[in-house]
């Protein structure tokens, strides 16, 4: 299944096989990050406190996450992608189990903040393992099979995890999720050879992680697509922790009717992830990146206006395309930054998470304004940036 390049990095063949291995460890991370996003009303009745508390539990998460990722960046150029995904996946495990055990929603916050700092090694030392193994004309093939593992770990987690909590309760939806996470962990460690091969650590030696932050970033081009991944990042995390409240408040949903509701928020990039991937890398990002942005823009802002519940549902499953059309292309750009793809890509990925908590974090703050007034701001900003995308990705291709 793969083979050895002069660099001595591991060459995977044409078969995308181990990507959807290796990608199953984000599918159960993001859906653990996200399947609070349905819970946070019963949450705030449980814990006896308000929405607005408890939807801390999500920014703790995702910042947790983002501004470890650099951390295990370097550590996966210096001591190779496997062990890192291991560790990460079973601190991961660990720390999911202990919130099972919470009493009280500032526990369950802390909690969650470990378990994102845990579990930040495992997407960006995939998507390094990833730019190690598959030459860029490939790239977006591999990409959209991980992404599309991402999206539906976001859809199956709102939906998947109202109706445990719905049947069995909270707590052992957090250790079912524990439990999954292990089987995906024993998985990759009986495949190891055939995903991994005989790689070693790319980089022996002992870098300055600031140093080789300040090459990547000494291009504009580096800064600026950063910069993009951490603004959509904001974008679709503000407005997804918020959807759930969106359905209760405007339709009256239950638990497991807002989890329905939000499947459609990662059905595109789970069925289409691949297919779209391979758009990009016929027809060129600096081409797509535009359409994916002014798509999420518009939905957001048709989503403010309260049309019919069919309506909201559709256009959930619209602003999810929006971010199959934007993330991956980022992803693929990022990995041509650097030899070091372990701390280019820890970059991507603390942009990413970094937004992700920011996102969050920002639209619980300013949702006092009401939150369609909260939406259109969101919708509004990333539309001037996606006009803003037609020049600053202009020459990528």
């Amino acid at each position: 299944m793969s083979k050895l390049n002069k660099s001595g990095e591991t060459a995977v063949q044409a078969s995308m096989l181990p990507v959807y291995i290796v990608s199953l460890a984000t599918f159960i991370i993001i859906f653990q990050g996200f399947m609070v996003a349905p819970l946070l009303p019963m949450l705030s009745e449980q814990f006896g406190t308000t929405v607005r508390h408890v939807s801390f539990i999500e920014p703790a998460y995702l910042l947790g996450y983002g501004l470890f990722t650099l951390v295990y960046a370097s550590l996966s150029d210096r001591f190779g992608r496997f062990r890192i995904i291991v560790f990460s996946l079973f601190m991961f495990c660990l720390f999911t189990l202990s919130t099972a055990f919470v009493n009280g929603v500032n526990q369950m916050i802390f909690l969650r903040l470990l378990t994102g700092i845990g579990a930040a090694g495992v997407a960006p030392t995939t998507i390094s393992w990833i730019g190690d193994s598959y030459p860029y004309e490939k790239r977006g093939h591999a990409l959209g099979v991980f992404f599309g593992a991402m999206a539906g770990g976001t859809a199956f987690g709102a939906t998947t995890g109202a109706l445990i909590t719905s049947l069995i309760g909270w707590q052992w939806l957090f250790a079912e999720v524990a439990a999954i996470g292990l089987a995906i962990l024993v998985l990759i460690l009986m495949q190891q050879k055939n995903i991994f091969g005989k790689t070693k650590a790319a980089v022996k030696k002992r870098d300055n992680i600031i140093l080789s932050i300040q090459s990547i970033l000494s291009t504009g081009r580096a800064k600026r697509t950063y910069l993009y991944v951490m603004f959509n990042g904001m974008f679709h995390s503000g407005i997804f922790a918020w959807l759930g409240y969106f359905f209760y408040k405007n339709y009256g949903l239950n638990e497991f009717q807002i989890g329905l509701a939000l499947l459609g928020y990662g059905i595109p990039g789970l069925l289409l992830g691949p297919l779209l991937g391979r758009l990009a890398d016929r027809y060129g990002r600096n081409k797509i990146i535009p359409v994916g942005l002014a798509l999420s823009g518009i939905t957001v802002l048709l989503l403010s206006q309260n049309f019919s519940l069919a309506a909201s549902h559709v256009l959930v499953a619209l602003l999810s395309l929006g971010f199959d059309l934007s993330h991956p292309l980022f992803a693929a750009i990022v990995t041509t930054f650097s030899s070091k793809k372990g701390i280019a890509t820890g970059l991507f990925a603390f942009s990413l998470f970094t937004g992700y908590g920011l996102g969050s974090l920002v639209l619980s703050l300013i949702v006092n304004i009401g939150l369609d007034s909260a939406f259109q701001l969101f919708g509004a900003s990333i539309l001037i940036a996606a006009v803003c995308s037609i020049f600053v990705f202009r020459n990528e291709k």
